[in-house]
């Protein structure tokens, strides 16, 4: 008998542990980006105390707490990229984005296409094979405009000076600036067309101009005539006897 009633008294300490709650105020819990912001409060508490006499105090007490917590969110750490060794031409790249609550970072390795360039015609010269070092020279626009501008255009196909000027002209697809030497070949079309077209116009208003002074002559011309030769008379002819 002993041992139920020590079972229920357990049972009943139990249940009683599980739903009792502590007192607790209304809580309001407001979450922005960067803070975490709880207001605890309302906390109200009253006394009433009453004498024999029959007089009566009433003291009431209210309570609000605050609390604002703010956290700055973690930062994201780009990766580092370096050149193992000072012939290499690769440069590193890397960037990283941070928000509230995640991070996301990378990072890669870029070639430099002219420091390779300038390296191989450096050796290639250093060889001796001075054609072929301005040959991969001219792989760049710039420089292949640059000979273009100086009259000694770039190598193509073992043929230097004007047999690869006349190549170039023929396989114009190949320049590296086929881009810009087609749109700046466009532009010298359509102003020659308009030198043309101005020079058409200038001319058509030279013979109008001509054409306006030969009436211009003709006409003092026969006005000199009737002034100078007097008007003849006319013969009558008559028939010999």
């Amino acid at each position: 008998m002993n041992y139920y009633v020590t079972g229920a008294l357990i049972i009943m300490l139990v249940v009683l542990a599980l739903c009792a709650r502590p007192a607790q105020a209304d809580t309001t819990q407001t979450n922005t980006s960067g803070s975490n912001t709880s207001i605890d409060g309302g906390y109200e508490s009253t006394t009433t105390t009453t004498y024999e006499s029959g007089s009566e105090s009433t003291s009431t007490t209210n309570n609000t707490t605050n609390s604002d917590i703010r956290s700055s969110p973690p930062s994201a750490s780009a990766p580092s990229y370096n050149a193992m060794t000072q012939d290499v031409c690769a440069v590193g790249i890397s960037a990283g984005v941070q928000t509230f609550g995640i991070g996301i970072s990378g990072g890669k390795h870029v070639t430099d296409k002219n420091c390779e360039r300038l390296k191989l015609a450096r050796i290639l010269n250093d060889f001796g094979m001075k054609v072929a070092a301005v040959a991969i020279l001219c792989q760049d626009e710039r420089v292949f405009e640059s000979m273009i501008q100086a009259g000694t255009p770039c190598p193509i196909d073992g043929k230097i000076g004007k047999e690869a000027k006349k190549l170039w002209a023929k396989y114009d697809h190949e320049r590296p600036d086929y881009d810009t030497y087609v749109k700046r070949m466009k532009a010298r079309e359509k102003k020659e067309k308009a030198i043309a077209k101005e020079k058409a116009l200038e001319e058509k208003k030279r013979l109008k101009e001509e054409a306006k002074m030969t009436k211009e002559f003709e006409k003092i011309d026969q006005e000199t005539e009737k002034v100078i030769l007097p008007a003849k008379k006319p013969i009558n002819w008559k028939e010999p006897r």
